[in-house]
């Protein structure tokens, strides 16, 4: 029997079967955020992060810095910084007017970064207050210089109805003690994110006072463009930052990423500066002021034919009743299973009746009760006639009241020039819990904020990037740094697996043809049988008769021999030319079986085998016959 030879790309196969096995191990990432359920006890942070130290709060170059780091592990350490409010909501139930939500100083739940700590809100649904004065009691004053306020918000839990933002206290008497910090404190500025089901705001208020009498006005921002939803669900630290300059502009940022800009005389809501006329509250409009554009004409009439009794659908006059509709068969009727409750008062409940269900005898049925015709459009229905309209000739244009020089008109062009501040709170509501802040940061100088935020920030997000970067992402990161290695990626990976698909789609399909070519050749060249291997009994005849016969015998089997290596060797050619000559094989085979007839000089119990004879030992047997015939 032939032997196919092994395909020479096994081993190329099994590396890149190798490859993908690893790429598809280390394309596992580590989960780092997410919607995940975590354990909400501290755990040490991760063993790749970066390396943290607590930043240094200089006072020279900042009004307020606040990192908690080493205020955790004392119950009381938070009361040397803040202070929590005591105070009670003036509009609210007793129950719920108190300020007693619980704050704490301690790590996230994912720790990121080593001994780094946050001020977390524990309770949910509860009022919280909490407050703490600029450094070195030294108030901001709006002058010549703008102001920055950042910091940190990790929304651990999630947020569906609730505010994290903070406050900057107003100075005056409702700083001096901020035990009684509450939310009718007065602020300058109120900044940060907020969302209570599909409203999602990102808050900037400023107190606008008005330099003609003194009253104090909301000014709300104009909302961005975008929704801010990811830092709601993410459960990841965000950095909320505001920008308000000395010419009147501001820039809101969310992680570095500008979300909001504009001025303080255009963005607000209502303006800063009032208009400068109004309209006159004494004016009327005149009782005989047409200001109606077009009019019903006149001179129309109703068409005689025009029927307004016509209805708009009336019942399909085409239709019939469906054969083997059961009118006498009720669509609903009593169910017969039902039993009367044992607690069931007629007195109280009525008759006891027991439900109704659907009619089992309607379920084959086309239909069952009374039959009505479907209602169609009724081609006669006009509805109500009016009279066309026409442009009315007396027509005075829309009526507006005259307008008046506003009484309470002002023009503040430097509301930059807020009330200046003497405190930072946080004093919210919120339905869900354990909201972290950090790194709060006041003062003067993008700079400054923005050094900060690269030693505490800018390291949480690198660590959480880092965590979650697969091998796979790294990869296609490089690659796109690099755009020459989606060539060699392109080489590498690509065309591996492109051969990985052809062999698996054809190999199959090869070795059937392959099999089905040895098959046809081993019948064409069949193997010796074992009996005409034997050399045969040699009788005694003289010496020469048992030598010749020996001869013949031998000559015989050597032939035979013969035909089988040449099948052998034809076989394994035929293997190396592939499946395209398997039917060229099966036209073949009468034409050998031909020649081997024509061959002729073989006995005939060797021609009459279905083995091929070779021309050399049929020549060797005839010569044979022809000595034995001598010598007889």
């Amino acid at each position: 029997m032939m032997k196919l030879n092994r395909p020479r790309w096994s081993p190329l196969l099994r590396r890149i079967t190798l490859l993908l096995c690893a790429v598809v191990l280390f394309h596992n990432p580590v989960a780092v955020h997410g919607n995940d359920e975590t354990s909400a006890e501290p755990q040490p942070a991760a063993e790749d992060a970066e390396l943290y130290e607590t930043p240094k709060i200089d006072s020279k170059r900042m009004y307020f810095a606040e990192h908690f780091d080493d205020l955790y592990g004392d119950d009381d350490a938070i009361g040397k910084r803040w202070v929590k409010s005591k105070a009670k909501k003036d509009d609210a139930a007793e129950e719920v007017a108190k300020y007693d939500g619980e704050w704490a100083v301690e790590q996230p739940q994912r720790p990121i970064l080593a001994n780094d700590y946050g001020l977390v809100l524990k309770s949910k649904a509860k009022h919280a207050a909490i407050a703490s004065h600029l450094l070195l009691n030294r108030p901001f004053v709006f002058e010549d210089k703008p102001l920055v306020v950042q910091y940190e918000v990790n929304l651990q839990e999630g947020q569906e109805c609730g505010g994290s933002y903070i406050k900057l206290l107003s100075v005056g008497d409702g700083t001096k003690d901020l035990k009684q910090f509450h939310d009718k404190t007065p602020y300058t500025i109120m900044f940060g994110p907020d969302k209570c089901g599909n409203d999602v705001k990102l808050h900037f208020i400023f107190r606008h006072v008005n330099p003609v009498n003194g009253t104090i006005t909301e000014k709300h921002c104009n909302k961005q463009k975008d929704r801010l939803d990811d830092p709601f669900k993410d459960k990841r630290p965000h950095l909320y930052q505001l920008i308000i300059r000395p010419d009147n502009t501001y820039t809101i940022r969310v992680d570095h990423k500008t979300v909001n800009e504009g001025s303080l005389l255009t963005n607000f809501t209502p303006a800063v500066n009032p208009p400068a006329e109004i309209d006159d509250p004494e004016d009327r409009k005149p009782e005989n002021w047409d200001d109606r554009e077009k009019i019903p004409d006149p001179d129309a009439s109703k068409p005689d034919d025009w029927n307004e009794e016509e209805p708009a659908q009336i019942a399909d006059p085409k239709a019939t009743k469906p054969a083997g509709w059961l009118d006498d068969v009720e669509e609903m009727v009593p169910d017969s299973s039902a039993v009367k409750p044992d607690d069931w008062d007629n007195d109280m409940d009525g008759e006891w009746e027991p439900p109704l269900i659907p009619n089992p005898l309607c379920e084959k049925a086309v239909g069952c009760g009374l039959w009505k015709a479907p209602m169609v459009a009724n081609p006669n229905y006009k509805g109500k006639w009016r009279p066309p309209l026409i442009a009315n000739v007396n027509y005075q244009g829309k009526w507006a009241p005259r307008k008046i020089p506003n009484p309470d008109f002002f023009e503040d062009l430097t509301p930059f020039r807020m009330t200046p501040i003497a405190a930072v709170g946080i004093e919210i509501w919120s339905m869900s819990s354990d909201i972290l802040f950090d790194n709060i940061v006041i003062c003067d100088d993008e700079a400054v904020a923005d050094e900060w935020a690269a030693q505490t920030f800018d390291l949480k997000v690198k660590t959480l990037d880092r965590q979650a970067e697969t091998f796979v992402s790294r990869v296609l990161k490089y690659c796109n740094s690099n755009p020459w290695m989606w060539a060699v990626l392109l080489v590498v990976v690509g065309l591996p697996v492109a051969i990985v698909i052809y062999f698996m789609c054809f190999a199959k399909k090869s070795d059937a043809k392959a099999e089905v070519g040895r098959k046809k050749k081993d019948d064409d060249y069949p193997a010796p049988a074992e009996d005409d291997l034997d050399a045969p009994e040699l009788e005694d005849d003289g010496g020469r008769s048992s030598k010749t016969k020996l001869n013949a015998a031998t000559t015989g089997s050597s032939g035979s021999r013969s035909a089988s290596s040449a099948g052998e060797a034809y076989g394994e050619e035929e293997n190396n030319e592939q499946a395209n000559e398997d039917e060229a094989d099966e036209e073949n085979v009468p034409q050998e079986e031909e020649a081997q007839e024509v061959g002729g000089g073989v006995e005939e119990d060797a021609s009459s085998s279905d083995a091929p004879v070779d021309s050399k030992n049929a020549e060797g047997g005839e010569g044979l016959k022809k000595r034995k015939a001598r010598r007889d």
